[in-house]
């Protein structure tokens, strides 16, 4: 079965997806009890929107996502449409720019359109995929949502970007990576559909946080010594005195450890793996495992991380091989024979495959 057959198979499906914003409920939760009432006031907002939009997306049914004629006959280049909110909750909001509109004055509108244009860059030029779905669908978003929403998302037709608050969190257009994160849970919501739920949710969000840098990197031409390995750098306000990030695929547990978001509790290895019945089983927590294991892998090769790693990655995501229940040593084993199906199993692909994953206590060394 092709990848086109494949991500029709699974769009029967795809509506069903749970809501999946870039700012994990954890750190969501430990700012509701702040102090400030003004912090906690707007985080149980953002936590209570957020609930709503995770109801909304299990009551959707199936909306015929596939891409119309007109841009499946275009599917080389984007179809992107941008909508304003205005700072309500009503979507899509006001259509404010389109495809082959000029850039206008509303700056989030026009990096919400970079950034749309640099994922699907990515993914065409490196992997001959043709927008999120494979097949040209178009790509949507809407920008201004809400009042000092403090969180961006992908509801399964579009990406939506709040303003923050301007004091913790900035505009969440913001940050490629994020845009890029966000739109790759489309890809696996066309792919593998991975589970929301533990080490397989753990999977779809650590598979978002690469490809959210690979994007990055991309637009940056960036080699993998060269990046910084944050997702969401810059999307940090002025009242974060100790944080440079919402994650490190370098080292991660790293990237924030402030009086007011607290510290970063990602795991770097399987010796700190957390078992917890909060946030879907620390989907965003225990994904710094798999994170940072792409991160050895890719130094270790060197180069530009979306050729060879990210190769093997895509490979893993869109094959029929990845169950939608995978756990981190299923991922790990279809990284390792899809390195050596590419690229041979003398190869040094296989080698930093086999001592990345063993690395981070996923696999011994012999895989």
């Amino acid at each position: 079965m092709d990848a086109t057959s494949r991500n029709s198979r699974n769009h029967s499906h795809a509506a069903g997806q749970v809501f999946c914003g870039i700012i994990p409920p954890h750190l969501l939760d430990h700012l509701s009890r702040a102090e400030s009432s003004t912090i906690s006031g707007r985080a149980r907002r953002t936590l209570e929107h957020d609930a709503l939009q995770r109801t909304r997306r299990r009551l959707l049914t199936v909306r015929g996502f596939a891409a119309s004629a007109e841009a499946r006959a275009g599917s080389d280049k984007p179809q992107r449409t941008i909508y304003d909110a205005e700072h309500t909750e009503t979507l899509p909001g006001k259509k404010v720019r389109g495809e082959s509109d000029p850039a206008g004055q509303d700056s989030s509108v026009n990096r919400a359109f970079a950034g749309l244009g640099h994922t699907f860059e990515l993914y065409f030029k490196a992997y001959g995929r043709r927008s999120i779905d494979g097949a040209g669908l178009p790509l949507d978003a809407t920008v201004h949502y809400g009042k000092e929403y403090g969180n961006a998302f992908w509801d399964g037709e579009r990406m939506v970007f709040g303003d923050g608050d301007g004091e913790l969190f900035l505009d969440f257009t913001t940050s490629v990576d994020v845009i890029g994160h966000e739109l790759t849970h489309g890809v696996t919501q066309y792919t593998a559909n991975l589970e929301y739920f533990g080490q397989s949710g753990a999977l779809n969000e650590s598979v978002s946080d690469v490809f959210g840098s690979l994007i990055k990197q991309y637009s940056l031409q960036q080699s993998a010594e060269q990046a910084d390995w944050l997702i969401g750098d810059g999307l940090l306000g002025p009242d974060v005195d100790k944080g440079t990030a919402l994650r490190s695929m370098k080292a991660p547990g790293t990237a924030y450890d402030d009086d007011v978001l607290g510290k970063d509790p990602q795991p770097a290895t399987m010796d700190g793996y957390v078992n917890t019945s909060q946030d879907n089983g620390g989907v965003h927590i225990n994904s710094g495992i798999p994170n940072h294991a792409f991160y050895l892998a890719a130094v270790a090769l060197g180069g530009n991380a979306w050729e060879r790693a990210g190769q093997i990655w895509y490979d893993v995501l869109t094959s029929r091989d990845l169950a939608k229940d995978a756990r981190f040593a299923d991922f790990a084993r279809l990284t390792i024979d899809a390195a050596k199906a590419r690229y041979g199993d003398q190869g040094e692909e296989h080698q930093a495959l086999l001592k990345a994953w063993s690395q981070v206590g996923v696999t011994n060394k012999q895989g």
